[in-house]
């Protein structure tokens, strides 16, 4: 039992119950703190809007958002492949595929103006690699934990267990320096 608990904290699927394509939609609790904490000039791009969860909340908050995903899950702009294009936003703020979280952050910083919000696991901030790439560049402004493990419906008729940590991972594009740790 130990083992297959350290399995799930890592992001194995022990169960055999992972959703397909890595698709676990942003809890409208979550999007709500982190617009508690943050605001965002001019338009938003909600790159991996799958059933539009995170992209409703924010045009409820009166943000221009423009909603795309890669796979049709009934919701946004599809087909379209974020780590493919060349389209400018003022902002991105994504739930990405936890697998291709590097890749997504990386792309961010080629194509985004002012600010880059990505929901993470906790986990993220370790990495030789990750800190080479990303960290380094000195735009990881706020980092919001949430005190409260975040729990996802996981689509199959019942609810994730919340076992791991999340945060915000709030990037400013005009910021150079360390970043600073809050909870939410």
């Amino acid at each position: 039992m130990q083992i297959e608990n350290i399995q799930r904290y890592i992001g194995a699927d022990v169960s055999k119950d992972r959703v397909k394509d890595d698709f676990y939609s942003t809890p409208q609790y979550a999007v709500q703190a982190l617009l508690q904490q943050e605001t965002f000039d001019g338009n938003i791009w909600e790159c991996a809007c799958g059933d539009g969860a995170l992209s409703k909340i924010l045009k409820k908050n009166n943000y221009n958002v423009h909603s795309s995903d890669l796979i049709d899950r009934g919701y946004g702009e599809t087909g379209i492949d974020f780590l493919l294009t060349n389209r400018k936003a003022d902002n991105i703020i994504t739930n990405p595929p936890f697998k291709l979280a590097n890749e997504f952050t990386l792309k961010a910083f080629d194509i985004t103006k002012n600010k880059i919000a990505m929901f993470h696991k906790l986990s993220y901030l370790e990495g030789a690699k990750r800190q080479e790439q990303i960290f380094k560049k000195k735009y990881l402004k706020n980092v919001y934990v949430f005190s409260k493990r975040v729990t996802f419906e996981k689509h199959l008729g019942k609810k994730g267990s919340g076992m791991l940590a999340f945060a915000w991972f709030v990037y400013d594009m005009q910021y150079q320096g360390l970043p600073t740790l809050n909870w939410i």
